[in-house]
């Protein structure tokens, strides 16, 4: 359990917990929980267990001795395991990979996105609260951010606040990609799915 008062530290973050909300989850005084944080003191097995109840997983987990892939802490996440995520009426033009893999808590929420080609119908624009960051992985993509449009090749990127109105397309015959990482400005997203399919849910982000 060398790595323990990191994994506590890391996962209090993930939930977006404070070491109070903690406390009473648990029934651990702040002091405690503190302490064993910063490895002043060491957890017993009934406090490994309140903890790994409070945070809804295994003990093994938490204290490291799962597998790597079972462990939220470090996702990996292979091509072949991307997960597609469903279109929904009036947003088909875009597809969608996530990447965040079994992280359900977290403050970055990264997707790969294959964006229409200019040829079809008209792309919807989606503003949403928080920042944004578009790189370029294959093909030419148009970029447009409120007013401004911009033509981006294989391995540009742009950064922008997300709340202005945006969208992305295909230009020319290949195919783009294009990885986009948004982060919230709520504090940690628990699973949230963040592209246009879940408008209609209070959170909402991706072109």
């Amino acid at each position: 359990m060398t790595h323990l008062p990191f994994r506590l530290r890391a996962l209090r973050r993930q939930h977006g917990l404070s070491l109070e909300q903690l406390a009473q989850r648990t029934g651990l005084t702040k002091s405690y929980l503190s302490k064993l944080e910063r490895a002043v003191s060491a957890p017993s097995i009934s406090t490994v267990v309140k903890l790994a109840q409070a945070y809804g997983m295994g003990v093994s987990q938490l204290i490291g001795e799962a597998d790597l892939d079972q462990d939220e802490s470090v996702c990996v996440v292979r091509r072949h395991d991307r997960m597609p995520l469903p279109s929904v009426a009036g947003h088909s033009v875009y597809r969608y990979e996530s990447m965040a893999g079994r992280r359900r808590f977290r403050l970055m929420d990264p997707f790969v996105i294959y964006p229409p080609h200019d040829h079809q119908q008209p792309a919807p624009t989606f503003p949403h609260g928080g920042e944004e960051f578009l790189f370029v992985i294959q093909g030419q993509v148009q970029v447009t951010i409120a007013e401004h449009s911009m033509t981006l090749e294989t391995g540009d990127s742009v950064y922008f606040d997300s709340e202005l109105p945006h969208s992305v397309l295909s230009l020319g015959d290949q195919q783009a990609q294009v990885l986009a990482v948004t982060c919230s400005d709520s504090g940690p997203t628990a699973g949230r799915r963040s592209t246009p399919e879940a408008q209609a849910e209070p959170t909402q982000t991706l072109p």
